[in-house]
């Protein structure tokens, strides 16, 4: 009898719970981005934040986010990069990008506020 009252106590205080749970707002996912005509200057600047995360400017000086799925570890020194773009020319998260001759896929691509130059990025116009 009281295995049965503790299940009961413990289905209603879940019940009771679940509610307030899902009351709560959802948080929402960025959403992805497209930069058009990237294969014809669409994209007009890029650095690197760590061996996962590249920044790219666009050409209507929008910044956009880009995480790879695996890690590029010539990414934080690499002088050039390539964007393999859709045959139309756009570069969105199913693009990838070229480091050192390897082909990385992205998992997302999302536009972003301008990121703040420091002082070792001499280069950022």
């Amino acid at each position: 009898m009281t295995r049965n009252l503790k299940a009961l106590t413990a289905a209603l205080a879940l019940s009771v719970a679940a509610p307030a749970v899902a009351d709560q707002p959802a948080l929402a996912a960025p959403k992805e981005a497209r930069i058009a005509f990237a294969n014809h200057g669409g994209i007009r600047n890029w650095r690197a934040v760590d061996r996962d995360t590249l920044l790219i400017e666009g050409r209507n000086r929008r910044w956009y986010q880009a995480e790879l799925f695996a890690p590029a570890f010539g990414l934080p020194f690499a002088l050039a990069v390539g964007f393999d773009t859709h045959p139309g020319g756009s570069f969105d998260r199913f693009s990838r990008v070229i480091v050192e001759g390897q082909s990385y896929p992205l998992r997302s691509l999302v536009e972003i506020e301008r990121p703040r130059r420091n002082d070792s990025d001499k280069s950022a116009a």
